[in-house]
């Protein structure tokens, strides 16, 4: 079969042909036929700090994919042959305390699809029948199908706290910031400000509903509220970006018992100012991963009652145009990028 390999230590992926996966007894097999570009793959196409010390070449990269069931071991009992699916990227170990207290997403022996283990960047792929999840509705899209990793990413974070008649400010306007937007949105928040410097996201933002779409680096938040009537801060908080800076910004514009969830992954130390946070009483809550398997709950049934993630996938290639699309995720003017699996050019 063909696949994007990181073959060996350096800059690039190659196209490849490589063995089938095989199906163990508890194994699901999945003809792949959309996947989604990650950050997490363009740190390992750029084998950057990161990748160096986490990936172990040759690797099949990518996790976020949707498919069709081809083939299950003979111990699999509720996945069948001609599912359409998508799979949870966090193969979890089920004997720590965490997994044992049905806290997967927490599980401290966590290998990572196309990280830790061969990944979804093939034609082929198999999973463990516990990490694949049937779509039941017919008719959903294969490329918003593809990109439910990182839309449970974003509805983790925008339901880690209530948003129903709350004000939301969101730091980074990257894909999963804009998802979590229209979360938000739908969930029946009041405000939704979302801020970013990239003029191309802000525009896409606008697309998902929210109220403000803030380029900071001219219009500080606190402007924001001025100009939507707000008078004591943000209810909610959702820090997308990993910046420094927009977490500062984010706790300096926060209401007293304000709330704050962090998805954002920075590369650097973040000085915070520790005396707002406890003299405002403000919580501040890291976000991983999604949870299994609540968040992919509430993903399909937010998509069964109408939310509408099209206007966050931004360009399709063929599987033999992969570095078209890696270049096009990395310039940052789009939004998710999807492979066709299907088709080697579009």
């Amino acid at each position: 079969m063909k696949a994007l390999v990181k073959a060996a230590p350096g800059a690039g992926l190659q196209l490849l042909e490589v063995p089938e996966p095989t199906v163990g007894p508890t194994d699901v097999k999945i003809r792949v036929l959309r996947t989604g570009l990650c950050g997490t793959d363009l740190h390992i196409e750029a084998w950057d700090d990161w990748a160096k010390a986490s990936i172990d070449p040759p690797l099949v990269v990518g996790h976020e994919f949707a498919g069709e069931v081809v083939e299950v071991g003979p111990s699999v009992t509720a996945v069948s042959v001609g599912d359409l699916v998508s799979g949870e990227g966090h193969l979890v170990c089920g004997r720590c305390r965490n997994c044992r207290a049905g806290r997967r997403h927490l599980c401290i022996r966590t290998v990572g699809l196309g990280v830790q283990r061969d990944g979804a960047f093939a034609q082929f792929l198999t999973l463990p029948e516990s990490n694949v999840w049937v779509h039941g509705r017919g008719d959903i899209d294969l490329d918003v199908a593809a990109i439910f990793d990182p839309f449970g990413n974003a509805v983790h974070t925008a339901m880690a706290f209530e948003v129903f008649g709350e004000d939301v400010l969101i730091t980074g306007a990257g894909p999963i910031g804009i998802m979590a937007a229209a979360v938000v949105r739908h969930a029946g928040a009041r405000h939704v400000v979302i801020t970013d410097v990239s003029e191309y996201r802000l525009r896409l933002a606008e697309k998902v509903g929210v109220s403000l779409a803030l380029d900071v680096s001219t219009t500080p938040i606190e402007r924001a509220q001025a100009m939507l009537g707000m008078r004591e801060g943000f209810d909610v908080g959702l820090e997308m970006s990993g910046q420094p800076s927009a977490l500062r910004e984010m706790i300096a514009n926060m209401t007293h018992g304000g709330r704050i969830a962090m998805l954002g992954l920075p590369s650097t130390e973040i000085a915070v100012d520790w005396n707002k946070v406890v003299t405002h009483m403000l919580t501040i809550k890291g976000i991983y991963g999604r949870e299994m398997f609540e968040t992919w709950y509430r993903m399909s049934v937010l998509l069964e009652r109408g939310l509408d993630l099209s206007p966050v996938i931004t360009g399709r290639y063929g599987y033999t145009q992969y570095a078209e699309a890696f270049a096009e995720a990395r310039s940052g003017n789009c939004g998710k990028i999807v492979l066709d699996w299907t088709r080697e050019t579009i």
